[in-house]
């Protein structure tokens, strides 16, 4: 079974295609980060715009690659939510085209699920039920993957997630954006446990909140003015070491609670090297097999949603022409 997946939830459009739920036969993926990077972020109205230009032509450059014929598509998979509402529209209206056009049944999914399914396009020893950790720009949330019609939340940021404090705090420090790449490559010359930095407590055990680490690196700046920001290495070293031990904490707890022995990680974060190399080492110590995906899967990309939607489909999920997007599911 052949699943074409559509990608369009922030300023990524992807088109992919999948077999059977795990072999990539297409993974196209254009951004326009290039474009909101001299803003300082994500601007909607040019991620959707730029979108509604370019998915025809990724759409074709996706069919190249994989060398077949659209009679071939079994099933048009499309991201339906979380994401930016005029992006998600662009690639709801392009799939519901491309499945009438074609006479293919279609089926929305969850973009955050998604990058959690990421995983078993890489890895085959993935047995369920598990924990998983998905850590984007917009996302920082914990669940209980029963299977993947059944997952259940378990924790999630109350305020910024991980990537977007990362790209505050590079904000502040006048490194540019997106963050997260630049503090991670100045903070490999830095000391991590320079500057001492928590990230605030949170009622819930699994539950996250990044805001009050941002503003301490804000305070810490303005406290010691005589440090060159954009070259702070050591302030870099231990803004990332106090998030990354936050995650894994949080994520480990999250396994015994739960009683699994396997942790899912995906989302963009997920492609910090310190990051994995933490949770690796403290998986291991604690008897967790961790995965990730490739690094080329942990960003926004169309063959995550063109293979959770193949396990979907083959679980009884429908949907019609009527689908439309779901901003908060």
């Amino acid at each position: 079974m052949i699943v074409l997946g559509v990608e369009t939830s922030c300023d990524e459009t992807g088109i992919g295609l999948v077999k059977d739920g795990k072999v990539i036969l297409a993974n196209v993926v254009v951004s326009s980060l290039k474009i909101h990077s001299k803003y300082g972020g994500v601007i909607p109205e040019i991620a959707s715009r730029l979108q509604l230009e370019s998915i025809a032509g990724v759409y074709r450059e996706a069919m190249k690659e994989a060398g077949i014929k659209a009679e071939d598509i079994d099933l048009i998979a499309v991201t339906k939510g979380p994401g930016l509402p005029g992006s998600l529209l662009v690639g709801v209206s392009f799939a519901k085209a491309l499945a009438l056009s074609l006479g293919k049944p279609i089926l929305g999914v969850n973009h955050v699920h998604s990058h959690i399914y990421a995983n078993i396009l890489c890895h085959r020893n993935i047995k369920l039920p598990c924990a998983a950790l998905v850590a984007s720009g917009g996302h920082t949330s914990l669940f209980y993957v029963k299977d993947f019609s059944d997952i259940r939340l378990l924790g999630q940021t109350q305020d910024d997630a991980c990537g977007e404090a990362f790209d505050k705090v590079a904000k502040i420090m006048g490194l540019g954006y997106p963050g997260g790449p630049l503090i991670e490559k100045l903070a490999e010359n830095g000391n991590n446990h320079k500057v001492k930095f928590a990230c605030s407590g949170t009622r819930g055990e699994l539950d996250f909140s990044f805001s009050g680490i941002k503003t301490a690196v804000l305070y810490y700046l303005k406290d010691n003015p005589q440090k060159i920001k954009s070259r702070n290495a050591d302030l870099a070293a231990s803004f990332q070491e106090s998030v990354i031990n936050v995650l894994v904490k949080k994520s480990l707890l999250a396994c015994k609670l739960k009683n699994v022995k396997q942790l899912l990680i995906g989302g963009g974060v997920a492609a910090n090297s310190s990051l994995r190399k933490k949770f690796f080492l403290a998986a291991r110590d604690s008897g967790i097999d961790c995965f990730f995906p490739t690094l080329g899967l942990c960003m926004d990309n169309a063959a995550m949603v063109s293979g959770v939607a193949y396990f979907l489909y083959k679980q009884g999920a429908r949907d019609n022409l009527y689908l439309n997007t779901q901003l908060n599911n």
